[in-house]
């Protein structure tokens, strides 16, 4: 089950974290605990002339007291969540030091949920663990993370004033990490609920939780970046901060001055399993969204449009005639799907949904996901160099994916096309025709393409003979695009012809 287990101190719990021992015994504790004050006290002075944004009336200026009012006030209704369960046989376990340093990026970013240890029983074997939740209403109802109570058999809710409730999972999304508990309990403190969305660049913001099993702790900073984008996260903009978030302030509130929740502590990018700099936090309107749907349906159902789509960088944008890199481009369109439906083609740019500009691809799950199935939404795409509007009625999502991100590709030097090509066979890629990769060179391999790829089109022109490629090539301009089919995935890839 997710969660911090009791057994070794690499194996975590609250938030997503990197594959790798945290590194921190009993010594090292105790030299964080007696550092000097000075280096992490500042006087009055300076403090009170950090100025707060603009944005947000109510946190004008970083008080003189820094945030001892906010806690005050809200602290009591931050709660640490304990969970009992066990853990099935099969379940993914830790590696060794050695293993972890070969992880690839995406591994950095996992769920701070402890993991039993190698060889477990069979029949699986019990495991505890905790994380951090906030009370949302005065009747019990609690926000916190999914993985903090996934696979749990029981759950406890520990008040600030040491009150302890067993909780219900009224429900969880694994997609967006939410989990929504239910304690028997009236009169309870809770939060103000607040916006991500008004959230500044450079904001202070608070967050108050349990790391490593210290409830209450205090911890602050400012937000980084907003609407990042992570791996396996397709539908949570998340805000990005610096403050120290560490095992065990999963689900946990981030404040902003005002007092009010902009996110749910989440996951952090570490190297080592412990906080370095990278913290990321679930938009609190993810999270109320998410809790109205369980609320009133038991599950959450999110709109789905039947696309694959990929970034769009410098080169791709001059490829396409785009006037700068934005939009999500199409690489892929499922038959019979409500894009398929809206007339949406592959190599189309999607530059606005439902009204909303897409800056980047990862813009777009984000908001289809949202939309409710059956919603008909207005879309711009970029298409042979202008503008078209579409109507797409997106459907519900059966699977995990509602606009599947495709793979990023870096620009492509100057350089000949560098490709040594043969058509395909007619009982090849379903008749569909293209020329299969066979060596590449030049510019096609600094982009990317690789031996095996299908070349499926060039500047949005299907290819199905050696002489239409040539003939393409002969009169492309300097950026082009490839659409080329790998395994089972089609991606554009832009070269630089010179």
């Amino acid at each position: 089950m997710n969660g911090e287990p009791h057994m070794k101190a690499r194996v975590l719990v609250g938030a997503l974290v990197a594959a790798g021992v945290i590194g921190t015994g009993a010594a090292a504790y105790r030299g964080a605990i007696t550092a000097p004050l000075s280096q992490a006290v500042a006087s009055p002075v300076a403090a009170a002339g950090v100025a707060a944004p603009v944005a947000n009336p109510r946190a004008a200026s970083l008080p003189l007291n820094g945030f001892t009012e906010l806690v005050s006030t809200y602290g009591p209704a931050v709660v640490n969540v304990s969970t009992r369960g066990t853990v099935k046989a099969g379940m993914q376990m830790p590696d060794s030091d050695d293993d972890d340093a070969q992880q690839p990026f995406s591994e950095f970013f996992r769920g701070f949920g402890g993991r039993g240890p190698r060889g477990a029983p069979r029949g699986g074997m019990p495991m505890a663990g905790q994380g951090s939740g906030f009370i949302i209403s005065a009747d019990g109802y609690v926000l916190t993370n999914a993985h903090v109570v996934d696979s749990a058999d029981e759950v406890t809710v520990k008040l600030n004033d040491r009150r302890e409730y067993k909780a219900k999972v009224v429900g969880k999304d694994v997609a967006t990490d939410v989990a929504l508990l239910k304690i028997d309990a009236q009169g309870l403190p809770t939060v103000k609920l607040g916006s991500a969305a008004k959230a500044q660049v450079g904001e202070w913001v608070v967050a108050i939780g349990s790391p490593f099993g210290f409830e209450s702790s205090v911890t602050a900073g400012i937000v980084s970046t907003k609407a990042r984008s992570l791996p396996d996260a397709a539908y949570v903009p998340f805000l990005q901060t610096d403050v120290a978030v560490n095992p065990g302030n999963s689900g946990g509130p981030l404040f902003n001055l005002a007092g009010e929740v902009v996110g749910i502590n989440s996951q952090i990018y570490s190297r080592t399993g412990g906080y370095q700099g990278l913290s990321f936090a679930i938009p609190i309107e993810v999270a109320l969204n998410v809790k109205d749907q369980l609320l009133k349906n038991g599950k959450v159902s999110r709109g789905r449009l039947g696309v694959t789509v990929q970034e769009v960088n410098a080169a791709l944008a001059e490829s396409f005639g785009l006037d700068r890199p934005r939009g999500a481009l199409v690489s892929a369109v499922e038959p019979s799907s409500p894009a398929e439906k809206g007339g949406v083609q592959v190599g189309d740019i999607i530059t606005r949904y439902d009204g909303k500009a897409i800056e980047r691809s990862a813009d777009l799950p984000v908001l289809v996901a949202e939309a409710a199935p059956g919603h008909k939404a207005g879309i711009e795409v970029w298409r042979k160099g202008g503008a078209r509007s579409l109507t797409v009625t997106s459907t519900e999502i059966k699977g995990d994916r509602v606009a599947r991100r495709g793979g990023e590709n870096r620009e492509a030097p100057s350089g000949r096309l560098g490709l040594s090509v043969r058509p395909l066979d007619p009982r090849e890629n379903d008749g569909r025709g293209g020329l299969v990769v066979e060596e590449v060179g030049g510019a096609a391999a600094r982009a990317g393409v690789q031996p095996g790829d299908v070349l499926l089109s060039f500047n949005g022109t299907p290819i199905s003979s050696l002489e239409a490629l040539r003939e393409q090539v002969a009169k492309a301009g300097k950026r082009v695009a490839l659409l080329v089919l790998r395994e089972d995935r089609q991606l554009f890839v832009p070269l630089d012809l010179g």
